[in-house]
């Protein structure tokens, strides 16, 4: 069956990560995303692994269920060519600085004038309100901004370090995706397409200080930034005497719990840390440290199975490699084969979300650089002899067969 978002024509101007993620979750709800690439191609079409020259593996997976037309933006009949998709269009998103798109004479007023209907999104390192609002912006430069690293650094990491995901990007992206959604359901009722801008930094900083925002809350003051659960030394993973064991001892029952299962039930009344909920955030330091040690004592085997029994959240700690046979995405099919035209076999992950009456279908493969240039340029009004033109001029090209 269609997806939520069947009907919904969306121009993405988006490369790398952050973009390329909100549009392909877009896709994958059913939307129409057509997506706008120069004559090199989204940078991560060239990053390995991959079988075939252009088709990286991250660039297969963000951008999956897209059409792909080549426009060189710059030349006067690339302009005109997007301005008639965009016409035909709901949403355009972009994640170039505002200032590259009004050079290209594709500002928030020039798609308005060919569409006054459509919901024209940005994406981009800063806000437009404050001094930086020109400043370029990469993921692993926003994590720095927002703090990331720096909270890596005070909970114990010997050096500043970064999240090894493109956190930023992504979390980013999903900021645009309901921007999208929420705009076009706004357009649904009252006939207007907006500008909406999506900022990497304040998205960030949102993101980092819903957690560590903590005294500076208040005015006066009531002690330091920082959610000392999470900056907690010992909040990882716990060694045990063969590997690693990931769980949370959270609430009364569950250290009563605990402690009886261990033959310590006398503790929670003896000592004054583990009494009450209030005392164990204020001694949060030395109850995962007294964790710590106590785990190291037993097998991950054991212990998994002291947690099921006493009913105490508890994981094992999981490689990537896990990932790929782990028996929960295994029954929901969360990962499935998908034969490519281009590059045979690939592994590719559904939507995480279920839907009782509109459930994404499958949708198609990561398209080859240009593969829809002539599709895309017929339904916005060009003829074959106008498309053989702009291939002649270079302002559009079409893959090899």
């Amino acid at each position: 069956m269609p997806g939520p978002l069947a009907g919904v024509r969306i121009v993405d101007m988006t490369t790398v990560v952050m973009g390329p993620f909100a549009t392909q979750i877009l896709a994958d709800l059913g939307a129409d995303v057509i997506k706008v690439e120069s004559h090199e191609g989204d940078n991560m079409r060239h990053v390995g692994p991959y079988r075939n020259p252009g088709m990286g593996h991250i660039f297969l997976h963000a951008n999956r269920g897209k059409r792909s037309i080549v426009l060189d933006l710059k030349k006067p009949d690339g302009r005109e060519a997007l301005l008639a998709i965009a016409k035909h269009a709901d949403v355009l998103v972009y994640n170039v600085r505002p200032q590259a798109m009004a050079r290209l004479g594709l500002a928030y007023e020039d798609l308005q004038a060919a569409n006054p209907r459509i919901v024209y999104v940005g994406c981009y390192g800063y806000s437009q309100q404050g001094p930086y609002a020109a400043k370029p912006a990469y993921d692993d430069l926003v994590q720095g901004a927002a703090g990331v690293p720096a909270l890596l650094k005070a909970q114990g990491s010997d050096l500043p370090r970064f999240a090894p995901v493109t956190l930023a990007d992504r979390l980013t992206g999903l900021h645009a995706v309901y921007a999208v959604t929420a705009a076009l359901f706004h357009r649904e009722r009252t006939g207007e397409g907006q500008s909406v801008e999506v900022p990497m930094f304040e998205s960030a900083v949102q993101f980092v200080l819903s957690d560590h925002l903590a005294g500076a809350s208040f005015e006066p003051r009531l002690g330091p930034t920082g959610y000392a659960r999470l900056l907690a030394e010992h909040r990882r993973p716990y060694a045990t005497s063969d590997g690693f064991v990931c769980v949370l001892v959270y609430n009364d029952k569950q250290w009563k719990s605990f402690f009886a299962a261990i033959g310590e039930p006398e503790r929670m009344t003896q000592d004054a840390r583990f009494a009450t909920h209030s005392n164990r955030a204020a001694n949060i330091a030395s109850v995962y440290a007294y964790l710590a040690e106590v785990i190291r004592s037993r097998s991950t085997a054991e212990w998994l199975e002291l947690f099921e029994k006493a009913d105490i959240p508890a994981a094992p700690m999981n490689t990537i490699e896990d990932l790929l046979h782990h028996p929960q995405l295994e029954a929901e099919g969360f990962f499935t084969w998908e034969d490519h035209p281009t590059e045979g076999r690939v592994r590719r992950m559904t939507t995480p979300t279920r839907w009782s009456a509109s459930m994404p279908a499958p949708c198609g493969p990561a398209p080859r650089l240009g593969e829809h240039s002539r599709e895309v340029l017929h339904e916005a009004g060009y003829d074959d002899a106008a498309i053989d033109a702009l291939v002649a001029q270079r302002v559009t090209l079409t893959p090899p067969d």
